[in-house]
């Protein structure tokens, strides 16, 4: 090989380097740093980007002198207008080209930046539709001991930015040697609605019976506020404070019945993955009559999809503690699952 083609070989290399950098997206800032990569959007006063060093960023758009486009993205300006078209800067002003033209303005003025040919993510976040999951799980032993065990569980969600409606349902039976350890039914309804930035109001109410605890029928119903501590893309944690109505009957007319109004305290938590998803939910319901008569629900649990994306694995623990039981019955019950979990929307 001469040192002519060498050069030539050299220089297509560096050649294709270099275009290979040119595609794609470059974000300048005021302090002189210069970050390359893909932006996701622009919402909220912050500019999301993705990059080969960091994965995913976000740089406060108050921050941005600069912005340059290798790709069409959709632009809404303040003023509401929206174009589609390249984004480049010359002399601190954002030029967008599209096929109508071209339309000049300013970092600032520009209110959110989405894909090309997608839906305006302020208008996708009015939409309602409803998720669905379908769960099941059987355990079963055979041998010195005999023992079969089956809870199913359904919960329907219909989710927007400002407001979340939830259905949900489970069933759990457990015999162990022609003796029933569980048998226990609830359903219930949940809705919240982030009424200002973090905040939201919320109302639920939960039913159902638990014939190992000698309770025929419970319910409890409240009303209050929550606040999302985190209240990211995939990641949240929101506390709820709030009033209660809580009623426990009992079939022993040895125990008494619980009725009384009291506080309803919440912790929900959930962290999405690439690949997988954790959830922790946690609930405590004492009474005004006795703050030490009070009950606490718990569930935690890590799910990962499958071959198939609708359906998934679920592996956690929950547990039911009631501070107050009714005669022989334990305060806790604590339940380790492997689930499999069927989605759909």
């Amino acid at each position: 090989m001469n040192r002519t083609t060498l050069r030539t070989i050299l220089l297509c290399l560096a050649a294709a380097f270099l275009a290979l950098r040119a595609h794609a997206d470059v974000v300048e800032t005021n302090n002189g740093a210069r970050l390359v990569g893909d932006i996701e959007k622009i919402a909220d006063g912050h500019i999301v980007m993705k990059t080969a060093y960091a994965d995913v960023i976000t740089i406060k758009q108050s921050d941005v002198t600069s912005i340059t486009t290798d790709k069409a993205l959709a632009v809404r300006l303040e003023s509401g207008n929206v174009i589609e078209g390249t984004v480049a800067t010359q002399n601190g002003e954002v030029q967008i080209t599209g096929a109508d033209g071209r339309l000049s303005t300013s970092v600032a003025r520009i209110a959110a930046v989405w894909p090309a040919g997608t839906t305006d993510p302020r208008i996708a976040a009015l939409e309602r539709s409803w998720a669905y999951e379908a769960a099941v799980d059987i355990t079963g032993k055979t041998g010195n001991s005999e023992q079969l065990g089956t809870q199913v569980s359904g919960r329907a969600t219909l989710k927007t930015d400002r407001d979340t409606l939830q259905f949900y349902t489970a069933y759990n039976r457990q015999v162990t040697d022609d003796t029933k350890a569980a048998d226990e039914f609830k359903a219930g309804v949940d809705y919240a609605n982030n009424f200002s930035g973090k905040r939201s109001w919320y109302v639920r109410t939960e039913g159902g019976f638990d014939r190992v605890k000698d309770i025929d029928l419970y319910n409890v119903s409240a009303v209050g506020l929550g606040y999302d501590f985190i209240k990211e893309d995939n990641h949240t944690l929101t506390g709820r404070f709030g009033l209660s109505y809580r009623y426990e009957g009992y079939g022993n007319p040895a125990t008494e019945d619980v009725s009384s109004a009291g506080l309803d305290l919440g912790l929900n938590h959930e962290w999405t993955f690439e690949n997988s998803r954790i959830v922790n939910r946690l609930s405590i319901v004492p009474t005004f009559d006795d703050f030490g008569n009070f009950r606490l629900s718990h569930e935690s649990f890590y799910e990962i999809p499958l071959a198939a994306p609708a359906w998934k694995l679920r592996l956690g623990i929950s547990n039911d503690y009631n501070s107050e039981p009714g005669a022989g019955v334990e305060k806790l019950d604590t339940s380790y699952f492997t689930r499999l979990v069927l989605t759909w929307k």
